[in-house]
C-alpha cells in the first residue's frame, strides 16, 4: 500500500470530525457529541412535526406560526446561555471534553434564532418592506434584529478556517456572545411586557454566569469553589428579584412590591427562587468531592487497623 493510500482513511476521519456532529476532531464516534446533537435537534423536530399537524391541529394553539416563533426564540436563548455555561461547568467538573460541544451548541442557538426570524417573516407574509418598517418602528424588534445580525457574524466565523484567518481577533469578536445574550433577553422581556417571569429567570442564570467571570468567581486552582458557586447563586437570585421588581415598578402597572415579596418567598416558585436552585446545584459537585476526600483517610485508617 502506498503512503498516499495509507493516509486516505485518516483524511476521511479528519473530514468526518470537521463536518459530522457525532464524530470528534479525530473522526471517532463521540457519544457526547451525538447526545448533544440529539438534544439540539429535538425541539426543532418537535416544532416541525407540530406545524405539520402530526400532534393534532391545536398542538401549538390557535396561532401555530406565532407560537412556533415564540418557542424558537426561547430555545435560541436557552442554547446560547448553555453555550456560555460550558466554561464554568468545565471548571467545576474538570471535564475538559465539554469544550468539544461549545461550537455545536452555539451554532444551534443561532439556528433557532434564524428560525425565529424566519417564522416572523412568514407571519408578516414575507413582505420585506413591511418587515423592515416593523423593525424600524418597534424597539424590541430593532433590538432582536441587531442581536441576530451580530449572531450571524459569530456563526459565520465559527469554523476552523475563519479561526485561523482571524487569529487573536477571533476571541475578541466572539465576546459579542455576551452582548447578544443581553440584547436577546431585552428583546424577550420587551415583547412579553407584563409577564416577564421567564425572561427574569433567564436573566438570573445569565447573571450567575457573569458572576463566575468576576475576580471573585470561579478560576482553576481556587479554594472552596462550592462557596463561590453558592455566593454567585445567592447574588444572582437577588439580582433577579430586583430586576423583576424594577421592571414592574417602572414599566407596568402591576404591584411591584407584591411581586418582590413573592420572589423572596421560597414556596412561591418565582424566578428568583428558581435561579437560586438552578445556580446552586453545581456546588454539589465540588462539595461531594471534598466530602469524599475527607472520608478517604478515615477509611484507610480503619483498614490499617
Amino acid at each position: 500500500m502506498t503512503p498516499a493510500a495509507a493516509a486516505r482513511p485518516d483524511a476521511w476521519r479528519r473530514m468526518a470530525g470537521d463536518w459530522s456532529p457525532w464524530h470528534d476532531r479525530g473522526g471517532r464516534l463521540s457519544p457526547l457529541r451525538g447526545g448533544v446533537f440529539a438534544l439540539a435537534l429535538a425541539p426543532g423536530l418537535w416544532l416541525a412535526l407540530a406545524l405539520a399537524g402530526a400532534f393534532g391541529p391545536l398542538a401549538l394553539g390557535a396561532e401555530p406560526i406565532h407560537e412556533a416563533e415564540h418557542l424558537t426564540g426561547l430555545w435560541a436563548l436557552r442554547f446560547l446561555l448553555l453555550s456560555l455555561a460550558l466554561t464554568p461547568l468545565r471548571r467545576i467538573t474538570g471535564w475538559g471534553r465539554l469544550a468539544q460541544v461549545r461550537r455545536m451548541i452555539g451554532l444551534t442557538a443561532f439556528a433557532y434564532a434564524a428560525a425565529h426570524f424566519g417564522l416572523y417573516a412568514v407571519e408578516q407574509q414575507l413582505q420585506p418592506l413591511r418587515i423592515a418598517s416593523e423593525i424600524v418602528q418597534r424597539l424590541y424588534l430593532a433590538i432582536g434584529f441587531t442581536a441576530l445580525l451580530a449572531f450571524a457574524a459569530l456563526a459565520a466565523t465559527s469554523f476552523d478556517r475563519a479561526i485561523r484567518r482571524l487569529g487573536a481577533n477571533w476571541r475578541r469578536l466572539h465576546r459579542l456572545a455576551y452582548a447578544i445574550a443581553v440584547l436577546g433577553l431585552a428583546h424577550y422581556a420587551l415583547q412579553e411586557k407584563l409577564d416577564v417571569a421567564e425572561p427574569a429567570f433567564l436573566f438570573g442564570l445569565f447573571a450567575a454566569l457573569m458572576l463566575h467571570r468576576t475576580p471573585l468567581g470561579l478560576a482553576p486552582g481556587r479554594a472552596f469553589p462550592e462557596a463561590r458557586i453558592l455566593g454567585a447563586a445567592i447574588l444572582a437570585a437577588a439580582l433577579t428579584a430586583f430586576s423583576e421588581y424594577a421592571w414592574h415598578a417602572t414599566l407596568t402597572g402591576l404591584p411591584a412590591e407584591r411581586i418582590l415579596a413573592a420572589n423572596l418567598d421560597l414556596a412561591a416558585g418565582r424566578p428568583a427562587v428558581l435561579v437560586l436552585a438552578a445556580a446552586a446545584i453545581p456546588a454539589l459537585i465540588p462539595l461531594g468531592r471534598r466530602l469524599l476526600s475527607l472520608a478517604r483517610p478515615r477509611e484507610i485508617a480503619h483498614e490499617a487497623r
